[in-house]
């Protein structure tokens, strides 16, 4: 019989759904809770059976999915040992059986199917590297073996490796093992020369990037990692996914020991491994592959970039993925300078923030090409910059109302910074066949540009897109540029002839020496006598006729009421909450104080049938009661909004405690008048203030590029 399998507190917070400190308030809590049987007192290990009975009894036990159950049942192989591997063949050799033999196996009686899946391990373990003997698998596999059988046939071959292999990944002592996305893998394969045949990714991983090139059209296809399960996941999902392929994967440290030191190709595909000091610096200083000059031992992706450039045929093209320091760090400048010297660094690519582990950090795209006979020479090197802007919830925001951070971001829009990527680099190399002085790159301010290799060669070599962009100026027409300036200046003497009216028309007298006291009451008070209505959103709100439909209305933030624009939310991301949609005359106050912009607004029909976002107060007035405009501008008052803010570091605005005066509605709209006026008078001065803006910024770029000579006014277009 197998022992009995252990388990962290960690691993059941995985099995029951919930919060690893949801697992530690149980033990506090719950007498009954099992009893840890090993471990130490700061990672204590409990029985794996006790706990399913403890959790199948409170309710807390999940249905599990096929690849769940699979993982659940690798938890009883004793660590250390060799038989995830076996499982991950027996795995290969299941997928690779068709659908009716994968039902009759499902079907063979316990006492048989460990010889069975002996069999069809071994007939299939010479694929994978590192397992040569035959395997045999025992009653004792029999959970396991039976969870590969119901995985395979739910979700198919490939999800069952990835569940066996990373049972592995979690012993294995290597650190940093990522995997590439598959919209970030076809992306960097989308780079490829057309007709590449021959591919080599010498740090595989997961075979993500391989698989890209099988979809480009590779027929031959290398791949290389030092851990030795990333290899066998490779090598399996390989053949699962592209069986028509001619496959090659070896497991080893391809700096210090290539597998492949004789074997040349038509490209490369490698994210290698980010920041190892351990590469090999020393005992590979002499090493033929560093044509560019050695690697300091802090520049473990430059030695990855000659090693991937030492195993192309002349004219092959290499893509990597590498981290921004690359770029830019000074012990790199030398082997950057000889990189981009030599015509060999043909493009990089900015990706954005969450593109790929590290999600915090925006990683970088290289794209080389080894020099051969009969291909031009190349004097540029095509920057693209895809940070930033390439988001299908735009802007981005967290369920809080702010801006995100960290993991927490919208959906990257990989179809459209593919497509970006592709059109820039057509054009950047029909831009390189053209020779002469006119030609010219279709570059795009800030986001692409082709910049000449001698403007390159500086003191820091800092191949950061952003920063070497923003140092590209648009080709610009005098003669536009000049209507451009006259058209933004005839536009900012409307605004500000509009402003100047609408500050004379707000009109005031003062009132007695002492000011003027009223009665106030609170709104918390309005809304028990049924004057006001106070809404919120109120996120995860499961309510009936709330769910998502396709037509759903845009979001207002918090950060449009700031900035006096529309809605430019998404509300699909508050897809099944309660999120109450505008009407005109509602008021809207920010729930948090501080900032710029008004703290509140009177809803028009801009803002009509949008959704309420986040960190919003609704008050919805009764008009037979309360003027909105009158309202608003109480409630808004810097005095107001202090006394009902509760809070240290971040005010938050109890919208209860809002004080509004007891007046009569006449009374009442003739202050809302005055009001609206004043938001008149500041939504006309923010115009004025960003036209301001735009012309001084446009007639410095004029006069800084010499597209705009200074004159007089009567010099001045009319």
């Amino acid at each position: 019989m197998p022992e009995s399998t252990h388990v962290t507190a960690a691993e059941i917070s995985r099995i029951a759904g919930v919060t690893r400190a949801t697992v530690s308030n149980w033990r506090r809590r719950h007498e009954d809770f099992p009893a840890p049987t090993g471990g130490g007192e700061s990672s204590p290990l409990y029985e794996l059976g006790a706990v399913r009975t403890w959790l199948r009894g409170r309710g807390h036990l999940p249905d599990l999915g096929p690849r769940e159950e699979l993982r659940s049942a690798l938890r009883s192989v004793r660590k250390g040992t060799d038989r995830p591997a076996s499982f991950l063949v027996f795995a290969l050799a299941v997928a690779l059986e068709n659908e009716g033999a994968r039902g009759r196996l499902a079907d063979v009686l316990d006492a048989e199917l460990p010889a069975r899946a002996s069999t069809m391990a071994s007939l299939y373990a010479p694929l994978l590297p590192g397992i040569q003997d035959a395997l045999s698998f025992t009653p004792d596999d029999l959970p396991v073996l039976r969870a590969v059988v119901r995985c395979v046939g739910a979700e198919g071959g490939p999800a069952a490796v990835s569940a066996l292999a990373g049972r592995d990944l979690e012993e294995t002592a290597a650190s940093g093992v990522y995997g590439t996305p598959q919209p970030l893998a076809d992306l960097a394969a989308c780079l490829l020369p057309a007709g590449a045949d021959r591919v080599l990714d010498p740090a595989c991983g997961g075979g993500g990037l391989l698989a890209a090139a099988a979809r480009r059209g590779a027929t031959a296809l290398f791949g290389q990692d030092v851990v030795l399960v990333q290899a066998q996941r490779t090598a399996a999902v390989l053949r699962l996914t592209a069986p028509d392929r001619r496959t090659t994967v070896r497991a080893g440290d391809s700096l210090r020991d290539d597998a492949f030191a004789a074997t040349v190709v038509d490209a490369v595909l490698c994210n290698p491994p980010y920041g190892d000091r351990d590469w090999g610096q020393e005992e590979l200083a002499y090493d033929p592959r560093w044509a560019y000059g050695v690697p300091g031992r802090s520049e473990s992706e430059l030695a990855w970039v000659q090693h991937c450039l030492a195993h192309l045929a002349p004219g092959g093209r290499a893509v990597l993925i590498l981290p921004p320091a690359t770029a830019s760090r000074p012990a790199g400048r030398r082997v950057r300078a000889e990189l981009v010297r030599s015509g060999v660094l043909r493009a990089l690519v900015a990706l954005p923030a969450g593109s790929a582990a590290p999600l915090h950090v925006g990683l970088h795209l290289w794209v080389l090409e080894r020099p051969g006979p009969g291909h031009c020479e190349h004097d540029h090197v095509l920057f693209l910059n895809l940070a930033g802007a390439e988001s299908t919830d735009a802007p981005e925001r967290t369920r809080a109302g702010a801006p995100r951070t960290g993991a927490s971001r919208a959906p990257l829009d990989w179809p459209a910074m593919t497509a970006r990527t592709e059109a820039y680099w057509a054009a950047f190399q029909k831009f390189q066949a053209l020779s002469g002085e006119g030609r010219e790159f279709p570059g795009e301010t800030g986001t692409a540009g082709a910049l000449p290799i001698l403007d390159l060669l500086d003191d820091i070599i800092d191949l950061t897109p952003a920063r070497r962009l923003s140092t590209v100026k648009p080709r610009t027409d005098p003669a536009e540029l000049s209507e451009r300036a006259a058209a933004g200046r005839r536009r900012l003497t409307r605004a500000t002839a509009a402003l100047r009216g609408a500050g004379e028309v707000i009109g005031w007298s003062a009132s007695s020496t002492a000011g003027r006291r009223w009665r106030t009451a609170m709104v918390s008070d309005l809304v028990r006598g049924g004057a006001l209505t106070l809404l919120r959103t109120v996120p995860d709100y499961k309510r009936p006729g709330n769910e998502p439909v396709a037509t759903a209305p845009p979001l207002f933030t918090a950060q449009d009421l700031a900035a006096g624009t529309g809605p430019t939310g998404d509300r699909a991301e508050f897809a099944g909450s309660f999120t109450p949609l505008i009407e005109v005359g509602d008021v809207l106050v920010r729930a948090v104080a501080g900032g710029t912009g008004p703290m509140a607004r009177v809803a028009g029909e801009r803002e009509a049938g949008a959704a309420l976002g986040p960190q919003i107060h609704l008050l919805r007035p009764d008009p037979a009661r309360l003027d909105s405009w009158f309202l608003a501008g109480f409630v808004g008052s810097a005095e107001n909004i202090a006394g009902a803010s509760t809070g240290s570091t971040v005010l938050h605005v109890a919208p209860g405690r809002l004080r509004v005066p007891l007046l009569p509605l006449d009374e009442q709209r003739r202050y809302g008048e005055a009001f609206q006026r004043v938001a008149d008078l500041r939504e006309r001065a923010g115009e004025v203030a960003r036209l301001a803006e735009e012309a001084a910024a446009l007639l410095s770029s004029g006069f800084t590029d010499g597209a705009l000579l200074p004159g007089s006014r009567a010099d001045e277009p009319a």
